[in-house]
């Protein structure tokens, strides 16, 4: 290469500036390729955060990966749903020859199928006719007795049957319909109408009847050891009141009162009640001097607000952590012996001193739950010396939860006297229910019973 054939200096300058202007592209061509290789890599856009959501809202649920599906081993023998017991067999052949019309002959069954489904039932009316016969010996006419005769049809001198008063307050108890829903419903079913008054008083009829077993109820929770109770706000004529629930492992018993005071599970569970008694920390069931149990899961909800309220404070999140893990080995300490138990508890009661009183007098956030620590010390590990007791009060949120479903369904009830019928229908209700009756059938021997 000869002196002449040498770019000058000027013309270096250029292609450098040209090289320069290509990087920089590549460069930006590199950058766009990233950003749209991690957006492939991070899937469709996530949904928004909790903090960007209404209160109300509940956020979505992040979706599972997928596993790896294993072959699975074929069973021994097969489980499939088993043929119900027929009550009725249609056959289903054809007559004639479809191409050339000559009868058939000859028949084999060739498959079969099971189609269940629920029959056209009308109202059944039932005119009972008293026929009075002349008795030659003694000179008289004799009469069947009505309420003998009918002791098992129908209640009082209504007209409206034991069982179909039993469907009705089943309905609104159990399956928690409104009465217009109910009054559609048998018109639809079984072709009877009837007005919301008479399934009104058709309620009545049967919490009268069951006014009796309702008072063994409270008696049965007053002698029971331990009590779930809790309350909630029940509407009545308009006018604002709470809905009392004491419940024992097989008893369900409610009680309508206008007020919230410590008198009423003081008066329904009666002064002399020394039994275990589990609430929450609502102040109205202080009055109890005996073993009290205070609900762990209300206590833990507000240590999990706390904490989302605070999620940069790492002591508050060290001390959530310690009282999590205080009550995962007090709830798995049902292998302490029983003569270790009180002892077991007074252990474990230390321990939660020991974590609530560095912070009862400071400007912590978790200062008020640890003065309810300190309150409350001695009524949060009775369970461990009393294993049959729950360390929760989930029994007695089940036991409401039906009531507070009704509440928004309907409102409340508009007088004293259907609060009176809800309560007691509730309670007897559930409690059959609960002791794994059925409900319609109790219902139906109830008003058979003598009265």
């Amino acid at each position: 290469m000869t002196a002449s054939d040498q770019p000058t200096y000027e013309q270096l300058l250029e292609i450098n500036r040209e090289l320069l202007a290509q990087i920089a592209a590549m460069k930006q061509q590199i950058d766009e390729l990233k950003g749209e290789l991690e957006k492939l890599r991070n899937g469709p856009p996530k949904p928004p955060a909790l903090r960007d959501l209404p209160h109300f809202v509940r956020p979505n649920k992040p979706k599972r990966e997928p596993k790896d599906k294993k072959q699975r081993r074929q069973r021994d023998q097969g489980f499939g749903r088993p043929l119900s017991v027929f009550t009725r067999t249609q056959v289903h052949a054809i007559e004639k020859c479809p191409d050339c019309g000559r009868a058939l002959t000859g028949e084999s069954a060739h498959c079969s199928r099971e189609v269940i489904d629920i029959p056209t039932v009308m109202v059944e009316v039932v005119k009972h006719l008293f026929l009075a016969r002349w008795c030659g010996v003694c000179r008289k006419r004799r009469l069947p007795r009505q309420g003998e005769a009918l002791s098992n049809v129908v209640v009082g001198q209504r007209r409206i049957g034991v069982r179909l008063m039993s469907l009705i307050a089943h309905l609104v108890h159990i399956c928690r319909m409104p009465v217009r829903t109910i009054q559609q419903l048998l018109n639809s079913l079984f072709g009877f109408s009837i007005s919301s008054g008479g399934i009104v008083q058709l309620l009545k009829a049967v919490a009268q009847r069951g006014k009796k077993m309702y008072a063994q109820l409270r008696d049965e929770v007053r002698s029971s050891p331990f009590v779930h109770a809790d309350e909630t706000g029940w509407r009545e004529d308009g006018v604002n009141g709470y809905l009392w629930s004491f419940s024992t492992p097989d008893v369900r018993y409610f009680v309508r009162e206008p007020g919230r005071g410590h008198d009423v599970p003081e008066r329904e569970l009666g002064p002399s009640y020394n039994g275990i008694l589990s609430t929450d920390f609502y102040a109205g069931y202080n009055y109890h001097r005996g073993l009290h149990q205070r609900c762990w899961v209300h206590l833990l909800r507000d240590v999990h607000k706390l904490c989302d309220a605070y999620p940069l404070d790492k002591p508050l999140q060290k001390w959530s952590k310690h009282l999590h893990t205080l009550y995962t080995q007090a709830a798995s300490s049902c292998w302490v012996r029983r003569s270790d138990r009180a002892r077991a508890r007074e252990m474990f009661q230390r321990n939660l001193l020991a974590l609530a009183r560095p912070y009862v007098d400071t400007a912590a956030p978790q200062a008020v739950l640890a003065k309810r620590l300190l309150k409350f010390k001695s009524e949060l590990f009775t369970f461990v010396e009393h294993p049959q007791v729950a360390p929760d009060n989930n029994a007695a949120e089940r036991a409401i939860r039906p009531a507070v479903i009704a509440r928004k369904v309907s409102g409340g009830t508009r007088s004293k006297e259907g609060s009176d019928t809800l309560v007691i229908l509730m309670s007897i209700f559930q409690t059959w229910k609960v002791r794994g009756l059925d409900p319609l059938e109790a219902c139906v021997h109830m008003l058979c019973s003598p009265a």
